[in-house]
């Protein structure tokens, strides 16, 4: 009894001097790797279906995906800067797999990022293992730092993520094209996996705002246009009722997810071949910004980009959008971009801070109508295809082209609304 009693003394003296030398020497004022992912549109489809390609095999098969150097890194960068502002570089080398990572901090007197970097390669059980780790310039000992990363997933809310990964993986292969993974899951994973690439582990809080939004809908009258502040209103509202400062972010965040959800359902089933799971008899209207449809897809999925990864991440990939439809679309469209730019402006303010998403929560349940969260963007260029974008505004890093923008944004910030701070 003693022997244990000691052996678990100094496990735990271990772990927190451990702990303590990857705080000391990792955290710091510098980034060792430039934060604030930056994506294009392209980059966006892409982490997500790598993301949900497990999710879509059937229970009790088994899967196979192969991932690439640019696969890895983009999957990775998408997870991290869904929570802060992250920078990760992938790389495949020597039959293992090379990670340098910059998470950036909450405010704290220590400093502002964390820099670490480590390698993983393949065990005698054909698991990964971690083979070399440093904390910014300091090199620990691959055992020691397994055992401190183990301890911290264990007693975290990283716990559950990590099970998700790795329970079902029953093999993995390393060469220098590319990462294999085998693996086997059964029905409970596949929907815990799907319900966290849903942007919530937390199905009854989902369920909630998914049912508000039923009833609104089913009472709806189909003889009027069904308005994103129709959706956008009473959902904060209930969110105001049910939150604290505690829980008030991930309220807002849950909100936003579900109503995007609905918006923009048909562009996400037909983007990750997500089946359609609705009822058969359950009403679905399109939802309308200034009499447009299109208007209210792009400001809730900017909101819901934002609320999910970043405002760079959601400015960078509305833009690439754009310049996509004027080259191969309905043409490049100033308006749509307004949307995008309002979207990520209120992903933001309902995210940024616990004090920022409830004042959100208070003024969105008193809105009148969509025009008091999204400034009339109807006369703005549109419709421009690549020629006509040329020749008017050259490219985007032409004067002309950034005067509109600096209109659009004074546009969004006169709004009462985005002043909350």
């Amino acid at each position: 009894m003693k022997t244990f009693s000691n052996l678990l003394f100094y496990a735990c003296i271990a772990l927190i001097l451990s702990a303590a030398l990857l705080v000391f020497f990792g955290v710091g004022d510098q980034p060792d790797l430039e934060v604030g992912w930056s994506p294009t549109r392209d980059d966006l489809i892409r982490a997500k279906k790598i993301l949900h390609e497990g999710s879509k095999t059937k229970p009790d098969e088994i899967g196979v995906i192969e991932l690439t150097e640019a696969d890895l890194n983009l999957a990775v960068n998408y997870l991290l800067n869904r929570y802060s502002k992250s920078a990760a570089l992938i790389e495949l080398k020597d039959d293992k797999i090379r990670f340098k990572v910059t998470l950036t901090l909450p405010g704290n007197r220590l400093g502002k990022y964390l820099n670490i970097s480590f390698r993983l390669g393949n065990s005698e059980d054909n698991s990964l293992a971690i083979t070399k780790f440093k904390a910014g310039k300091l090199l620990l000992p691959a055992r020691l730092a397994a055992f401190v990363i183990d301890n911290v997933i264990r007693y975290s809310s990283l716990n559950d993520y990590f099970i998700l990964a790795t329970r079902p993986i029953k093999a993995l292969n390393i060469d220098t094209q590319k990462l294999t993974i085998t693996y086997h899951p059964n029905k409970d994973t596949l929907l815990q996996a799907r319900k966290f690439l849903a942007h919530t582990s937390d199905s009854s809080t989902l369920n909630i705002y998914q049912q508000k939004l039923a009833d609104i809908v089913a009472k709806h009258d189909p003889e009027w246009r069904l308005s994103l502040a129709d959706l956008l209103r009473p959902l904060f509202e209930l969110a105001y009722q049910r939150s604290t400062l505690a829980n008030a972010i991930d309220e807002n965040r849950v909100v936003i997810f579900a109503i995007n959800d609905y918006v923009n359902k048909d562009e996400t089933q037909k983007l990750l071949s997500i089946p359609d799971t609705k009822p058969a008899n359950r009403q679905q209207y399109a939802a309308f910004l200034y009499k447009r449809k299109d208007l209210a897809q792009h400001f809730i999925g900017s909101a819901a980009l934002t609320a999910s990864v970043n405002r760079e991440a959601a400015q960078l990939a509305g833009e690439e959008k754009e310049l996509s439809d004027a080259h191969s679309g309905s043409g490049f469209s100033f308006i749509d971009l307004a949307a995008d730019k309002a979207g990520t402006r209120f992903g933001e303010m309902a995210t940024s801070s616990p004090e920022n998403a409830r004042k959100m929560q208070q003024a969105m349940a008193k809105i009148k109508d969509y025009s008091d969260f999204m400034p009339d963007p109807r006369d703005l260029p549109e419709h421009m295809n690549e020629a006509d974008f040329k020749q008017r505004f050259e490219s985007t890093d032409s004067p002309v082209y950034k005067d509109i923008l600096k209109q659009i944004d004074a546009r969004i910030a006169a709004m009462p609304i985005y002043n909350a701070e």
